[in-house]
């Protein structure tokens, strides 16, 4: 929120397990504490960690839940090195095309995609659990609801969904999506970059936005490149964008929730 008084984010935790989810944040928050890191009051170092969920109760055991000690580990782990996708972490049980009920869905997951353009650096992780399709460059159906002959629901010139059972709908939803660039950017700015991601959530996930979805986007500067803000969000948009479409590129059946590729 740009019209808050503090402007440092020290870490960003993105969950599975619903609400319970949340406690990961206090993993992570002990170790940025162990290492330094956190903002200087005069009571001590205090992390500012911004988290968030998606529900994937709905795959396999739906007590197994992050906590305090996998936001720990994961913070442990942590690595600059190229970024696991599909069925990693809070993707785990991520899934997508619940438009036409539960028995419809299809595996979600996360993606990750970034650019350089001279010397700006943007990037963008999503985690992909809507209500909607995914559809790919062409505008077809990448992942989404299917029927038991492994058919997309939905044709390229039918683009209607007729929502199902709305009562599973409530509160199962959220696409999670992060931003982070080496710009020099205000809290306002990033503001506006947060916004602009939205776009390429709606290019990527049709129906977008719905009643039923969530979705929750942060955007971070850590640098000091010099770089015009609609810049920067547009290219934070088109790699949202391509962040859902390798989500479900790379997410693999799990439980009984098939995949991409039954339908392709």
């Amino acid at each position: 929120d740009p019209i808050r008084s503090n402007a440092e984010v020290h870490g960003i935790v993105l969950a599975g397990g619903s609400a319970f989810g949340l406690a990961a944040a206090d993993g992570l928050m002990q170790w940025l504490h162990e290492h330094g890191v956190g903002l200087c009051t005069a009571f001590g170092l205090i992390p500012i960690v911004p988290s968030a969920v998606i529900f994937d109760l709905t795959i396999g055991d739906a007590s197994a839940r992050a906590d305090a000690s996998r936001g720990y580990e994961a913070a442990s782990c942590s690595t600059d090195h190229e970024s696991s996708e599909g069925n990693v972490g809070v993707g785990t049980g991520a899934t997508v095309g619940k438009w036409a009920g539960i028995d419809h869905q299809m595996k979600g997951g996360v993606g990750t995609c970034s650019v350089r353009v001279g010397d700006l650096v943007v990037g963008a992780l999503v985690v992909v659990n809507s209500v909607g399709d995914v559809m790919d460059e062409q505008g077809n159906v990448l992942a989404g609801s299917w029927n038991k002959i492994k058919q997309s629901l939905t044709a390229k010139d039918a683009p209607y969904r007729p929502m199902g059972i709305r009562e599973s709908f409530e509160g199962t939803n959220t696409t999670l999506m992060i931003c982070a660039c080496n710009a020099h950017l205000s809290k306002t700015d990033l503001y506006k970059v947060a916004e602009r991601m939205h776009n390429g959530m709606a290019r990527a996930i049709m129906p977008a936005h719905t009643s039923w979805d969530g979705d929750v986007t942060f955007a971070l500067s850590s640098g000091t490149v010099s770089a015009d803000v609609d810049t920067v969000a547009h290219l934070a948009s088109l790699m949202t964008t391509q962040a859902i479409q390798r989500a479900v590129r790379a997410a693999k059946e799990l439980h009984g929730c098939p995949d991409a590729s039954i339908i392709h």
